[in-house]
């Protein structure tokens, strides 16, 4: 296959229509093509009948449209699915679908590994080579609609949620998660809910002001600890951008978003005797004072090579009681597909050449 030609996957929806405009096309040939692609699943031009055959020549002569394949599976007792899926330079990330009964959502992954390095987490433990394209992104949910059903399709149950929160930090992509994120908003594309995609990052706070009223899908925080000190340790990108940084940053955010309907989902990954006691709950209350959320806790997912334990329920319980006295809204994340290392922080993928000192700074999105 010839290198050369234009890869259709890696545009957004208004590229597209500027592509076909400098082709002498009409721009709404883009939403022919959206519509073919991401709710048919369909990447071969001369199946899409409602193309010129001269048109549908000229673009099998330019372009192509192709994603990353999957190269395994593997299916969980509760039903969660892991796709390894591989990008043709000797890397492999990962994917993950979690079924529910009124749900299919989907965690995907943005970089290749991660570089901002918490410490208790697989992905980032393995390093961090590169940034995924925009084909590299959505084709893991057009991948994965190819196993579950894409939307014409009423027999099946097509993907409802995405969430970027697989390997990789979304923020320190944001070219490329911008546009993934105008291809699953896009009526002709996904056609998702604004309040159905979910970024989730680790605080990089200029970036969070940075698309604050310009980007606007759901914002969930990774924080996993109620102080700078312990958050240092935890989340070495905080020692860049400190705990009151960041949550100025949602802030600015939350004010100028509709998706979040108001609040942003705070990330809190309980790790035993780490950042689970009652008094960091309690100082985990007055920090979220005046933020307005919804808290997520994680019970810590154990994987290899980690010191990090899981705590008991009744410490699990205890730090939740704290919070939910105190009025937030508070749910206990059910570990799902722990069993194939799918759950939370349990990504590992295959990154090639590890970059030991990459580094984190806002300037590389």
């Amino acid at each position: 296959m010839s290198t050369d030609k234009i890869n259709l996957m890696n545009l957004s929806p208004a590229e597209l229509g500027e592509f076909f405009v400098s082709i002498g096309e009409k721009s709404f040939r883009s939403q022919q093509i959206l519509r073919w692609v991401y709710q048919f699943g369909e990447t071969d031009f001369d199946k899409m009948t409602n193309l010129r055959k001269d048109l549908r020549a000229k673009l099998k002569e330019s372009c192509v449209i192709t994603a990353p394949e999957i190269v395994s599976e593997q299916v969980a007792s509760d039903g969660t699915t892991k796709w390894a899926l591989d990008l043709g330079d000797g890397q492999l990330v990962e994917t993950v679908l979690i079924p529910e009964e009124d749900r299919n959502t989907l965690c995907i992954s943005t970089q290749v590994g991660c570089p901002v390095k918490c410490s208790f987490c697989r992905t980032g433990a393995q390093g961090f080579n590169r940034n995924l394209t925009v084909n590299e992104i959505i084709g893991q949910v057009f991948r994965a609609s190819t196993r579950v059903g894409f939307s014409n399709n009423q027999e099946q149950k097509p993907i409802s949620n995405v969430v970027m929160m697989g390997m990789g930090e979304p923020l320190l992509n944001l070219a490329n998660v911008t546009k993934v994120c105008e291809l699953l908003l896009s009526d002709y594309a996904f056609a998702l809910s604004k309040r159905r995609v979910t970024v989730s990052t680790s605080g990089v706070a200029p970036v969070i002001n940075k698309i604050a009223g310009k980007l606007d899908v759901a914002l969930a925080l990774s924080l996993h600890a109620p102080n700078d000190e312990l958050r240092n340790i935890l989340v070495p990108l905080n020692e860049k951008y400190p705990i009151a940084e960041v949550l100025d940053s949602v802030r600015n955010y939350l004010d100028k978003s509709n998706a979040n309907c108001g609040r942003v989902t705070i990330e809190y990954v309980l790790l035993d005797h780490i950042n689970d006691s009652i008094e960091q709950a309690e100082e985990l209350v007055r920090l979220l004072r005046t933020i307005p959320c919804k808290v997520n806790l994680i019970p810590f997912n154990e994987h290899e090579n980690s010191e990090y334990r899981k705590p008991s329920n009744s410490r699990i319980d205890r730090f939740y009681k704290v919070l939910f006295d105190a009025g937030f809204t508070v749910i206990k994340r059910t570990t799902r597909g722990d069993e194939i290392s799918a759950a939370c922080g349990q990504l590992a993928g295959q990154v090639k050449d590890k970059l030991a000192k990459q580094k984190i700074n806002a300037k590389t999105c």
